[in-house]
């Protein structure tokens, strides 16, 4: 008797259980459904987006739980804050720490060799300049790696085409669009305008993959081949999968090399290990999320 009554108890409890975890996964689905809604009629997921990228900085992390270590008045609460926040500061600038976190998240590159005889467009992703008003030029930044290793390719004969997919990623002022700017520096350095395509209107990596379906369509039997930060290529070229589009990946401006075991990457800090956190930060997040509303 107390056997049975055992196993209606667990079978009840069993029930709760799974209609809990029902809810659950309704409610999942639900929230990923309003995102996608939410995201597919609202301009807004851009600018969350900028916002989202200085919340999950581990700088601004450091500096509120310091600043909240010393004006809190509860003793243990100041020493726990202080602790934490010195402890993140030490991990956040260990260089071997974050390549070895680095290293797990890019893919692996190949050797130029490797390549197939010849592409038809390179897909060039922007995010690698800025452009000063005041002296009228391009101010280049680690990025341009994805440039500069595309028109290596395109001078060796590999590619036969180049497509610069981007227009502004700043919020405020939009009317430099970096497409055009890098077209005309191309142009500038010799190469015609004839093997150049851009698309100077996606703000962000989902609406690269979208907008170039305006230019180049998925379905034409092309040789394709996608050109970007070894940090940004997980999130890029599941975007362009998901719009259909078959390509091969060149990985460039990689932050993981060999491993290091010297003491200046084992124990001596260094503050532009920080930028290297927010970025991988802000890519994986970025991951998540384009996951999650259904870009990829």
């Amino acid at each position: 008797m107390i056997f049975s009554h055992n196993i209606l108890i667990l079978i009840l409890l069993s029930e709760q259980i799974w209609i809990k975890l029902n809810k659950f996964v309704d409610l999942t689905i639900l929230i990923k459904q309003i995102l996608r809604n939410y995201t597919k009629v609202n301009n807004m997921f851009f600018y969350l987006s900028k916002i989202l990228q200085y919340l999950i900085s581990p700088t601004v992390w450091i500096v509120v739980t310091f600043l909240l270590s010393m004006v809190l008045k509860e003793a243990k609460l100041k020493r726990y804050l202080g602790i934490f926040s010195l402890s993140m500061l030490l991990f956040f600038t260990n260089p071997f720490i974050f390549h070895e976190f680095m290293r797990a998240w890019e893919p692996d590159a190949i050797q130029k060799e490797e390549l197939k005889a010849e592409y038809d467009y390179a897909i060039v992703l922007s995010g690698m300049i800025t452009y000063d008003e005041k002296f009228e030029r391009i101010n280049f930044k680690s990025s341009t790696d994805r440039l500069l290793q595309a028109i290596d390719l395109y001078n060796d004969g590999i590619i036969k085409k180049l497509y610069l997919t981007g227009g502004s990623g700043e919020i405020f002022n939009q009317k430099h669009k970096e497409a055009s700017i890098l077209q005309e520096y191309l142009i500038h350095l010799g190469i015609p305008e004839s093997d150049i395509l851009i698309e100077p209107n996606s703000k962000n990596t989902y609406e690269n993959a979208v907008e170039s379906k305006k230019l180049i369509n998925p379905d034409d039997e092309l040789n394709l081949i996608l050109i970007t930060s070894a940090f940004h290529m997980r999130r890029a070229s599941g975007c362009f999968l998901k719009q259909g589009y078959k390509f091969d990946t060149y990985v460039v401006d990689r932050y993981s090399g060999k491993r290091k075991y010297t003491l200046d990457q084992l124990i001596v800090p260094k503050a532009e290990v920080l930028e290297g956190w927010t970025l991988l930060i802000h890519e994986i997040s970025g991951y998540i999320v384009y996951d999650v509303v259904g870009y990829l």
